[in-house]
């Protein structure tokens, strides 16, 4: 097993350039997007860049009411009990403030300076100024305040978390054409045996190998049969070069804890594997599914107890700079906002800094604007408030919720998820398995129609049995059948059934039931043939056709709900076939 060593001193990142696609390193800057910089010069008279006259905006302001940091309960971080049920969800405040951008603002800090006539201008491919500075810091302070090299990681907004894997990839792997490129020039990416799909789609059509690693209910394991050890030692050269990227995530609900992190970085350092972390739902970790959370932030504390409780990122182990991670404001804000950023070495996000300037730019001036102003606060004067916007008034002036007010939003988020989580498994809980009851009397005869009760013989002649004496020696047996197993997700949104289709009457390899015994009618005592659910070989289903007919099912009334197949998230067809 590879140990994980880091360095007694910080160094400065590992040299990753030998991982960068053909692409990323024949790309030059954009010289027209540093031109930019010069852009914030204040009172500049700006005749270069073919820039809009802002004055000719149609927006004159851009207004909304949004909620308090405090308006959902948090859960605590180590429970003694599981949280309470839904009946708390709302229990925080439900007073909202009035959120303004306006047309100029009068503050000169460009680090501060939100309104309309720098959010819809032209700008920096490295996100806008105000919310690139604040989640640089926040990034770097709060979230992952304890990255282990030199200088520490740099940041740039993204389009969301879909724009930034792909611009990521997009720089890492070479497009493979088979026919035309040696087969040692393929390139792979190892995934878990079961995960978030886009991935893979993004990377097929580069010709790229697509490589399942064995997991476990923690998520991917790092050794034994299966595990990245085992997949990268004994890689067959004959499917081309040995995979250099990993991507981590898991809709399975299981969480790595910071050992097993920690092991699987080992690994990727051994055979220079870099790691793809794409992780929105990092906040949303379950104390009460788990045994409590430590205090991991240490010796540097991120200053909230909540974000130190937490399981860190692969930031915290990462000694060489291996690790790119992906976040996105899809699950804090909202999935319309499509805005995120990706957190990595400087040198790397140099690379997809220069790709950002050749395709999306910068993401949307509106929605950076607004988050800006939400977690910032107006940085000058705002327009006076109209009585009532859109019918509801706000309690308050905006004042901006800044780190502990985004902190304090997070944890509320976190607790409404975790009671939603608690009541789900509750009702998954009680329908988990299938009670029959059988009666004293026609176990018996079961029985010995099996020949399986030494002590009792019957004749074929035999028609009656005799009652039982009393109600309580009538009913004896009560089979139970589980119909799927699963464990209280430890973090995110999922909640992984695993079906217990070899039970069902019409599933092949299904154990045959017996054949058709007897049953006691408790008025006339006579024996009548009992009804088993009976279903020849012949008409026996695969356990796949059997899922998708449940699946349909599920989506009839009067149920009308729709679950993802497992399939979906299979990492090969193999894997469908056999656990999918």
């Amino acid at each position: 097993m590879v140990e994980y060593d880091p360095p007694k001193e910080l160094q400065p990142p590992k040299n990753i350039s030998n991982h960068y696609s053909i692409t990323a390193n024949l790309r030059q800057p954009n010289p027209i997007k540093q031109f930019y910089k010069y852009f914030q010069i204040p009172g500049i008279g700006n005749l270069a860049g073919g820039l809009p006259n802002n004055n000719y905006f149609p927006f004159d302001t851009l207004e909304g009411v949004a909620a308090l940091p405090d308006r959902f309960k948090p859960t605590p971080a180590d429970p003694v009990d599981p949280p309470s049920d839904l009946t708390a969800e709302n229990s925080g405040s439900q007073a909202s403030s009035r959120i303004v951008v306006p047309k100029v603002s009068t503050n000169e800090d460009v680090l501060r300076k939100i309104d309309l006539k720098t959010a819809l201008q032209y700008g920096n491919a490295q996100g806008y100024p105000p919310l690139y500075a604040w989640l640089r810091n926040f990034t770097r302070e709060n979230m992952h305040p304890n990255v282990p090299y030199k200088n520490g990681p740099e940041i740039v907004l993204t389009v969301g978390n879909t724009d930034g894997f792909a611009k990521t990839i997009e720089s890492l792997m070479n497009v493979w054409r088979e026919g035309r490129d040696p087969i040692e020039e393929k390139q792979g990416l190892l995934v878990e045996e079961f995960f978030y799909s886009p991935p893979a789609i993004c990377v097929k059509p580069m010709g790229a190998n697509v490589v399942p690693v064995g997991m476990d209910d923690e998520g991917m394991r790092a050794t034994g049969k299966g595990g990245l050890e085992d997949v990268l030692e004994n890689w067959d050269h004959a499917r081309g070069r040995r995979p250099h990227v990993i991507v981590g995530q898991n809709p399975t609900g299981g969480l790595l804890g910071l050992e097993r992190r920690k092991a699987l970085y080992a690994v990727c350092v051994k055979y220079d594997v870099l790691i793809v972390e794409d992780d929105p739902y990092w906040y949303l970790q379950y104390p009460s599914a788990t045994s409590p959370l430590e205090n991991y932030n240490t010796p540097r504390s991120s200053g909230h107890r909540f974000l130190d409780s937490l399981v860190p990122s692969y930031l915290s182990v990462d000694y060489e700079g291996r690790v790119i991670r992906l976040d996105t404001f899809s699950k804090t804000v909202a999935p319309g906002c499509r805005l995120g950023w990706i957190t990595a070495q400087p040198a790397l996000i140099e690379k997809i800094l220069m790709y950002t300037q050749t395709c999306t730019q910068q993401p949307s001036g509106f929605v950076q604007s607004m988050i800006a102003q939400l977690v910032m606060g107006p940085g000058g004067s705002l327009p006076p408030a109209k009585a009532g916007f859109f019918g509801k008034t706000a309690e308050t002036q905006q004042k901006g919720w800044e780190v502990d007010g985004w902190v304090r939003w997070l944890e509320g988020l976190r607790g409404n998820y975790e009671r939603r989580m608690q009541t789900m498994c509750r009702v998954l809980e009680e329908g988990q398995y299938l009670l029959k009851a059988g009666r004293r009397a026609s176990l018996e005869s079961h029985l010995a129609d099996l020949n399986l009760d030494s002590d009792t013989t019957h004749s074929s002649s035999d028609t009656t049995v005799p009652a039982p004496n009393t109600d309580t020696d009538e009913w004896r047996l009560i089979t139970s059948t589980p119909l799927y197993t699963f464990l209280r997700p430890r973090g995110g949104m999922f909640v992984w059934l695993r079906l217990s289709l070899s039970s069902h009457p019409l599933a092949s390899h299904a154990a045959l039931p017996p054949k058709p015994s007897a049953y006691i009618n408790r008025t006339s005592t006579s024996l009548r043939p009992s009804h088993h659910i009976y279903s020849p070989p012949s008409r026996r289903l695969p356990h796949p056709t059997l899922a998708k007919a449940l699946w349909v099912f599920l989506t009839q009334a009067p149920h009308r709900v729709l679950v993802s197949p497992g399939a979906m998230f299979s990492g090969s067809r193999q894997i469908a076939a056999e656990k999918g």
